[in-house]
């Protein structure tokens, strides 16, 4: 991942509805959820929460998928590990046991 595909990822996720519903999805994998139950979950309109999921989507945070009469929105894991690795590539200069706390940190949810 280079800066031009950070910056807006970043920037979809520094926005609490949107955070909120990234984190939501991301617990939820790899079934997803239909748009409506995100809104219902976190008490927000779903006018609302259409806009927060577009913009989730164009910053490759999150993808759809038409089920019938619900979309189904799905966290990307792919770019969530991209964007993740992107932040601690170069984690403590290069000395690895310094990143290690960060790792054991990371290590019981997966």
């Amino acid at each position: 991942m280079e800066n031009e595909s950070a910056i807006p990822a970043l920037g979809a996720l520094a926005q609490t509805t949107r955070l909120d519903t990234f984190r939501l999805l991301v617990r939820h994998e790899p079934d997803g959820l239909a748009a409506g139950d995100i809104a219902r979950t976190l008490d927000v309109p779903q006018n609302t929460m259409s806009a927060h999921l577009a913009t989730l989507a164009r910053a490759g945070l999150v993808t759809s998928q038409r089920h019938s009469r619900s979309i189904v929105y799905r966290a990307d894991l792919d770019t969530l590990k991209a964007l993740t690795l992107f932040l601690v590539k170069d984690c403590c200069g290069g000395r690895a046991e310094l990143c290690e706390p960060l790792i054991a940190e990371l290590a019981p949810c997966c």
